[in-house]
């Protein structure tokens, strides 16, 4: 019994560790860029010992594939709404709701934004991550798309597939213009305005 107790409170004060870390990173991350941040320099602001950082992660790539999990997570949330519409107009304003709540969350985490996106020029390990992170939000977008096919509210000529890489390369244009601050308009007017066209492209 004593050893499971043990076990659990070193599980803990190894949760703790990991925590403490990725705090830490993004920190540096966030005041040096991507490519000027040291891994030591994240070990030393978490107050701990190289071989306790090095048994959690291998590198500062490690470290910010946590992170970009982390808030890519939330944009996730966003994708898995519950996608049943009954009629255009309810895939309308779920979609419209879609598309601005994840460009809403470009604008609230942008700075951490502008790491991933300096990290995605640099690193392959972080290219690689952001190709798995867009096609597991195209697998859900396709998903949708096929569930309005078969209910007769879409196109059901159009290649599902094709339909949700479109719709996400869309969004992820406007992420990236809003995370560099490029944005001309209101997130509002943009995502009424790309809902628009895609709900009367693919909607009957």
């Amino acid at each position: 019994m004593e050893n499971g107790k043990v076990g659990d409170k070193r599980h803990l004060r190894s949760i703790m560790t990991r925590q403490k870390l990725l705090e830490a990173a993004k920190e540096i991350f966030l005041e040096e860029g991507y490519q000027a941040a040291l891994i030591s320099q994240m070990i030393k602001r978490a107050n701990m010992g190289y071989g306790t950082a090095y048994v959690h992660f291998k590198g500062k790539e490690d470290l910010l594939i946590v992170l970009m999990e982390n808030v890519m997570e939330q944009f996730y949330e966003i994708a898995e709404t519950s996608f049943f519409p009954k009629s255009k107009d309810e895939a309308k304003h779920i979609i419209n709701r879609q598309a601005n709540a994840f460009l809403k969350m470009a604008e609230a985490e942008r700075n951490m934004m502008q790491v991933f996106e300096q990290a995605i020029g640099i690193s392959t390990i972080i290219s690689d991550k952001w190709k798995a992170i867009r096609m597991k939000f195209i697998q859900r977008i396709s998903k949708d798309v096929a569930y309005a096919q078969q209910n007769g509210l879409a196109r059901a000529e159009l290649n599902h597939e094709l339909v949700a890489r479109g719709w996400f390369f869309t969004n992820e244009m406007y992420l990236w213009e809003i995370v560099r601050n490029e944005h001309q308009s209101s997130v509002e007017e943009i995502s009424q305005t790309i809902t628009s066209v895609y709900v009367e492209g693919l909607y009957l």
